[in-house]
Parts: structure tokens; sequence; C-alpha cells
């Protein structure tokens, strides 16, 4: 009878577990330090590893166990540095898993508060053979916050006997009172070259075939972690083909394994971005997903591509090696994409790829989604951004000018949108038509760019300033306003003559003048709430010439609108056509255009707003002190 005994296969990440301090990868910061620390025999009772996940934080509490139970005296033949021996009992059985006084616990499992009690009245015992009596606690921000406080006291004022261990990946869950009384040490995420050189000499080890472009893929997918590395390096191997009775390990072969695509096709993508070929993007986005590649895993790698690409931008040839942590081809692919665009446009595109990827989680339709991101990157090259646009403006903010390139742009105008835009260019202040700050500048003069700056159009200084009334006719219907807001804002080009150049008006078209005045004046004082328009057209220099009734008002351009609303307008039309001038022409004039020529102080009507004021002792005394003349009175009152 024979009998066959076959061994467990072990992991890698398992049979490589480094068991010396000098072994750990990329922790230089704690192994250094804890070595120090047992040189010089200062032991803390409390120690707190935090950091990513599988960079050996549980193995390094394992190797400190190890070297604090340690039966040889460090500088003796067997130990000559703080290392541990690992011939010793109490080593071979911590790195067995089997030592009675090295306990692990898993504190996901054991989190309440009667398991950290047993703890503690377990720690009151002296160890049982060596020096230390040790608890290791994984995942130690699992533990409940009853159950910290319960051992707060016994990490106070501990035993001397007692060391505990704590490895977390969120340290920020633990209490602070427990942080406070334990040495935090916090772990680094391994770096790529770190990984590959521990992949490469493993691969040695285990007669494994492979390439430095495999080896690297490996390792960026471990993304600073060696047991991750470690994992996909085992499951790679599993699949790999044989090769003279050893597997061998292909790039091509791992991107299946892990379901991803080569870098090679977003370089393709974003050249088509670049060349704006939205037919191209679309084939090739197409072709990944037909392949059946998930379009999540897609976005998550077109994400980490446009980072790499950001970050070659910004740091260069020089520092990208440290900064982007991948092969040294993928830094040059890296590199090449970079180059096709500016930092802004790159970091547009990582905030719509990101924004795109957090949709799919939650989308019907991915594939769409995936696409529409892609295609928003090319429409993302043909829009400019608003600064650059705000930039050509004036620093003063005013419509006074405007950039060429938008007044070339611009189609005709109608004779009335003409004369609206030269009459407010005529009354805007001249200001100072430089352009504002670009934020884009800096950026352009980085990339050696050379934009063309856009000249603001100039001022023609022939443009009339005088503003111009607008010609309403007094027989227009009703509904439509006539002496409304726009007809004081918005002025003719005709009317630019001045009352002293008018000829000299005749004494019947005087008198039709006053006729006309007092019958819209009257109207006006028995409606009601209109007392303000009354007194504003009674105080007016009425004149009629030319077949149109030109009202010289003393209210300014902005108030003749607030002054005569609409309701007014229409009581005064209504006037003029029962006084038979329907067929004349209604021109208001603000108080502007005639500010220079003296007026005459009207006799204020009996129970009027104006003869109020004319009454009040403030009013009065001011107009003796400063030789005062009321022109306009506005009634703020309420109706009521």
């Amino acid at each position: 009878m024979v009998d066959f005994f076959f061994m467990a296969y072990q992991v890698l990440a398992r049979k490589y577990r480094p068991q010396r301090f000098a072994d750990v990868a990329g922790q230089d910061h704690v192994t250094v330090t804890l070595m120090n620390a047992l040189r010089q025999n200062r032991i803390a009772h409390g120690y707190i590893f935090s950091g990513h996940r599988g960079i050996g934080k549980t193995t390094i509490a394992r190797i400190l166990a190890m070297a604090l139970n340690c039966r040889n005296a460090i500088g003796s033949e067997l130990r000559p540095t703080p290392e541990p021996c690992e011939v010793c009992e109490s080593c071979t059985e911590i790195r067995a898993g089997n030592a009675v006084d090295v306990i692990e616990i898993d504190a996901a499992t054991n989190r309440g508060i009667d398991e950290i009690r047993e703890l503690r009245d377990a720690a009151r015992y002296r160890p049982a053979r060596d020096k230390y009596k040790i608890y290791i606690l994984d995942e130690a921000h699992q533990i409940t916050d009853a159950a910290f406080n319960a051992l707060l006291k016994t990490l106070e004022e501990p035993p001397e006997h007692i060391v505990f261990m704590m490895a977390t990946t969120q340290p920020e869950d633990i209490p602070q009172t427990v942080r406070s009384r334990c040495q935090h040490f916090s772990f680094h995420a391994v770096k790529l070259a770190d990984i590959l050189s521990e992949l490469r000499g493993i691969a040695e080890k285990e007669g494994v075939i492979a390439d430095d472009a495999a080896l690297s893929l490996l390792a960026e997918a471990g993304d600073g972690s060696m047991r991750d590395a470690l994992s996909i390096m085992d499951q790679a191997i599993a699949s790999a083909p044989l090769e003279d009775g050893k597997p061998r390990l292909d790039a091509s072969q791992i991107r299946e394994l892990m379901g991803t695509v080569p870098n090679a096709v977003f370089e393709r993508i974003l050249e088509a971005v670049d060349g704006n070929r939205s037919a191209e993007v679309i084939t090739v986005a197409n072709g990944l997903l037909d392949a059946g590649n998930s379009p999540a895993q897609l976005a998550r790698q077109c994400v980490r591509y446009l980072r790499n690409c950001l970050i070659a931008k910004i740091a260069g040839d020089g520092a990208a090696a440290e900064l982007l942590q991948i092969s040294a081809d993928e830094q040059r692919r890296a590199l090449r994409s970079a180059a096709l665009f500016t930092e802004e446009e790159l970091t547009r595109f990582l905030q719509v790829m990101l924004r795109t990827f957090d949709e799919l989680g939650y989308r019907q339709e991915q594939r769409f989604h995936f696409e529409l991101g892609l295609l928003k990157l090319v429409h993302l090259r043909r829009l400019l951004p608003v600064e650059e646009i705000l930039s050509q403006f004036p620093v003063g903010g005013s419509p006074a000018a405007r950039p060429s390139s938008v007044s070339q742009a611009a189609p005709a105008k109608s004779v009335t949108t003409t004369r609206a835009v030269e009459a407010s260019v005529a009354t805007a202040p001249v200001v100072s038509a430089k352009p504002a700050f670009s934020p884009f500048e800096q950026s352009r003069k980085r990339f050696d760019e050379t934009p063309a700056a856009a000249a603001p159009a100039p001022i023609a200084a022939s443009v009339p300033q005088v503003p111009k009334p607008v010609e309403v006719p007094a027989s227009a219907s009703v509904a439509a306003p006539a002496i409304s807001a726009s007809a004081v804002t918005e002025p003719v080009v005709a009317a630019s003559e001045s009352a002293s150049s008018a000829p000299a008006t005749s004494a019947s078209e005087a008198a039709s003048a006053d006729a006309l005045q007092k019958a819209a004046v009257e109207a006006l004082s028995k409606a009601k709430s209109q007392d303000t328009a009354a007194d504003a057209l009674n105080d007016a220099e009425w004149a009629v010439e030319n077949g149109e009734i030109r009202v010289q008002t003393e209210v300014s351009k902005a108030m003749l609108s607030m002054v005569v609303n609409a309701e007014a307008e229409k009581i005064v039309r209504a006037a003029l056509r029962d006084a038979g001038a329907g067929a004349l022409k209604l021109v208001l004039l603000p108080g502007t255009a005639s500010a220079s020529a003296p007026k005459k102080q009207r006799a204020a009507k009996t129970g009027s707003v104006q003869a109020k004021a004319l009454e009040h002792p403030v009013v009065q005394q001011a107009q003796s002190l400063f030789q005062a003349e009321i022109r306009t009175v506005i009634d703020l009152r309420d109706d009521d």
C-alpha cells in the first residue's frame, strides 16, 4: 500500500510574507524606528499601525512580536541586530501562528464589549513562557465605542508584560482617547519600483517566465498594495500557458484576465479628440464595448489615463516618473497625449470623465452614457471658456467698447435697431478699452501659445451726444403706449435742434398749445392719483410746430417714465383727441435738453401737491435762504 501526501498550496502573499524588518518593502520609516526602540529597550505598551490595505501592517506587528519575545539577546551571536533570530522556539511558534502568548484577534468579529472585557481580564495574568503577552487587534476600527471605553484603563496603566498592537485602515474611527495612549505609525503606499522589484524576485524563485511589461502591469494593478499585486500575480500564473514546463506571463493575457484594455486605445481616442473626429471616437468605443468590456471599467481606465496625462503635463518629463508611478513605456505614452492639449483642457476632460464614471453606477443604459461622455470631450474643444470671453471686455464693464471680433460677426441690423445702438453708444461714457486680465494668459505663455487679442471696436467721434426723443402719434390706439419707458430710453436720431434754434412760434400756435396743455392738465387732475403727472405737464413748456406737440418737461430722463406712467398716458391722449389735436404727434422731451434756459415760475394750482409743498415751512425757508425754485413735486403718499 502506497500513501500519497500532497502538501497544501500556499498562495504567494502568504508564502513570501516578510519575516524580518529588512524584508518589508516601502516602510523604512516604520522599521527603522522600531529597530531603534528595540535596541534602546524603549518599548511602548500600545501601537497603532494604520495605512492602505496590503502594505504590511499585520506583518510588521508579527515581526515586532517575534523581536520582543525572541529568546536570544540583541548583540548575541545568533542575534547581532534587533531583528528576530528566527530559530528559537518563540520565533518559530509566532511565525507558525500557534504561540501561546501572542494572541491575534479579528476585531471585525470580536468587536463587542463582552469580548473586550474577556481580553482585559486575561491581560492581568502574566505570559505563560515568553517575556511579553502581546495582543494583535486586526481591523481595530471595527471595535465599538463602548468596547474601547472598557479598554481605556488597561491602555492607560497596563501591566508591564502587556503590549497592544492595533492594525487599521481607518485610524480616524479609533477614539482620540485611545490614540493618545498609543504610538501611531502611518504606513505609506508601496512604490511601483519596490513592488516591481519584489515581483521580479518572486518570479525567479517560482520559475515563472515574465517580461518587464507583464510585471509592470501587475505592479500597476496592485495600486500601491503589495498583497493585491501578489494576488493578481498568483491568478495570472494559474491561467498562464506553459513554455518548456514553465508558466509564461504575457501582458495581453494579464489584461484579458483583469478585464482591461491597453492604454494605446485611450491614446488613440485622445488623438481623435484633438483632431475633432467624433466618428472615430464612437467607432473605437463601439469596438471596445462589442468586445465585452464593461463601460464602468472603461470609464475607470479612461479616468486613470487622463490623470496620468494631466500629471505628465504639469510635471514634465523630469518629475513625471516619481509622480505617475507607472512604467517607462506608459510614461512616454502619457507625455505624448499630454502634448496635444493644454493643462486646462486636460482638467476639464478629467472632470467630465469623473462625472461619467460616477453616473455609470446608477444609470440603466451604461453604454449610452459612456459614449456621451467621450463625445463631450470632442465638444469641449469647440467651446471657448467664459473667462476668455469676459476677459475681452473693458475693465469697467461698460458697453462703450466691444471686441472687434464680436462686432464683425454681428449681422446687419434694421434702421430702428441701429439708431438705438448709436444713441446708446453716444450717451455712454467713454472708458478705456484696455482688456481685462485673462486667467488663461499665463497658461498660454507656459505652453508657447500666441493667441490673437481681440481689439475693441473704436467709438466714432461723430456720433451725436444728445439723446433724441421718440415721436408718438397722438391718434394711436389706447392699447399701444406712446409715452412708455421705451420712448424715453430709446431715442430717435432725428431731433437734435434745441429750443433756441427752433423757428418762432406764432400767436395762434401758442394759443393752441396753451389750450392743449390746459385740457391735458385738467384731465389728469380729475383722474385719481395723477396729481404728479398733472404738475409735471403743467410746469412743462408746450409748443405746436411742424405738425407736432412738443412738450419740454422739467423731469429728468430717468424719472419721466415714472412720473408720466401708462395710465397718465391714456388720459393725455384722450384729452388731446377731445381737443381736436388727434392729427398731431406728441413728443415728450426730458428736462436735460433745456436745463440751461430760464424757466418762469408757474403759480401752483390750489389744492395740488405743489401748492401743499410750497406751503410747508421747511420749503419756504429753503426758498428764502437759497433762492430756490420748485420745479417738480412727486407725491409718494399712499392712495388712501
